[in-house]
């Protein structure tokens, strides 16, 4: 796990908000906190849809939306001329894409190991600080899946001009 101090807030919640930079990931959570609060459970509620319209917008499988789903309602929400005190959005690697982490840093972890690869960013006190974290359904003590996806995100911040200091 690291924690990251995003360093240019408007440009890194321009790419949040406005961008399909983090549209695949899936949402597990977001909570907003202006003059009221607002908190957005993930969790995919797939008998609200037919079972061709899962297929059709590939939700099938999935326990939580994607990002990409809500992106518009998370900024509706943010948006205006006072900056919110507080947010907080949990987004998770979608289970394609977490097979792919894990075959590409060569783990010996299956995708049954692992219940999820997350990112967590978090407003509060004029700071933006992300961390990452794997959860895991097993008890292991190899922590090179930890340490892959914290490079991964890295690599994925640098790849898509976000600035960030590590925080020790």
């Amino acid at each position: 796990m690291i924690a990251l101090e995003l360093t240019e807030i408007k440009l890194f919640m321009n790419k949040l908000l406005c961008n399909e930079i983090f549209d695949n990931f899936l949402l597990q959570e977001a909570t907003i906190q202006g003059d009221i609060s607002y908190h957005i459970e993930g969790a995919l509620h797939a008998d609200f849809y037919s079972a061709e319209e899962l297929e059709q917008e590939q939700l099938e499988g999935l326990s939580f939306i994607p990002y990409g789903r809500v992106r518009t309602k998370c900024f509706d929400l943010i948006k205006g001329k006072r900056t919110p005190s507080f947010f907080k959005f949990v987004l998770l690697l979608s289970p394609k894409n977490l097979q792919n982490t894990l075959q590409q840093t060569g783990s010996s972890l299956t995708i049954q190991d692992v219940s999820a690869a997350f990112i967590n960013i978090k407003f509060q006190n004029n700071k933006l600080i992300l961390t990452t974290g794997i959860s895991y359904r097993i008890f292991t003590t190899d922590k090179g899946l930890d340490h892959e996806w914290d490079h991964l995100m890295k690599r994925f911040l640098k790849n898509h001009s976000i600035l960030f200091e590590e925080l020790s």
